[in-house]
């Protein structure tokens, strides 16, 4: 069995990648199954740029095939922003509740067909001989004048996507997993993973 890792601590994104690469022959590792592991510095000006340095930092550093991603959302009126900064649009340390605050006041008074936004996910493959591929899955929407819903989390409570009355943050796991943008760019996965094995 070949060994990929997951550049990744979260626990939901390991399930959910887990899920889908069920029927390769792998064996997926996670940053637990290293010790000591470099904090890679996010410092592309596109997730395509950010999800691709890690995981060849990480493919690199392990000898392993790597898996690595970075997503964030586009708003419209804010010409693409938070976009790669979304995780820290109001400053460090990261807090989403103060990120959701932010963007709420940039977007104050702005009508509803103007408050369009998407969520936009790249998730990059690099094995340790230097070859990489990134796909990229989007899920459109618009930013709604509240939060609303207990579930997810970053910008999920303001989010609402297209078709759809409520929050992603309102949606079931399971709802927003079908439709989310990690998920349209992990389905496209099993098409680039054979190149890699």
């Amino acid at each position: 069995k070949k060994r990929l890792v997951l550049a990744t601590h979260n626990s939901h994104k390991i399930q959910e990648i887990q899920q889908i690469l069920k029927e390769f022959p792998l064996e997926i590792l996670t940053m637990k199954d290293f010790e000591d592991f470099p904090e890679i510095e996010e410092d592309g000006d596109t997730f395509e740029a950010n999800a691709l340095k890690k995981a060849r930092v990480i493919a690199q550093q392990t000898g392993y095939l790597a898996l690595a991603d970075d997503s964030g959302l586009m708003v419209d009126a804010l010409d693409g922003r938070p976009g790669v900064y979304s995780a820290r649009f109001a400053g460090e340390p990261t807090d989403d509740t103060a990120n959701n605050q932010k963007l709420l006041r940039l977007l104050e008074n702005v009508p509803k067909e103007k408050r369009g936004a998407q969520f936009v996910c790249t998730i990059a493959l690099a094995s340790p001989n230097g070859k990489s591929v990134a796909v990229s899955g989007v899920c459109p929407g618009y930013i709604a004048e509240h939060p609303a819903g207990s579930g997810g989390f970053g910008y999920d409570p303001l989010f609402i996507p297209e078709k759809f009355q409520q929050s992603f943050a309102g949606l079931s796991a399971e709802a927003r997993n079908a439709i989310s943008h990690r998920g349209r760019a992990l389905e496209k996965l099993p098409a680039i993973l054979p190149d890699f094995l």
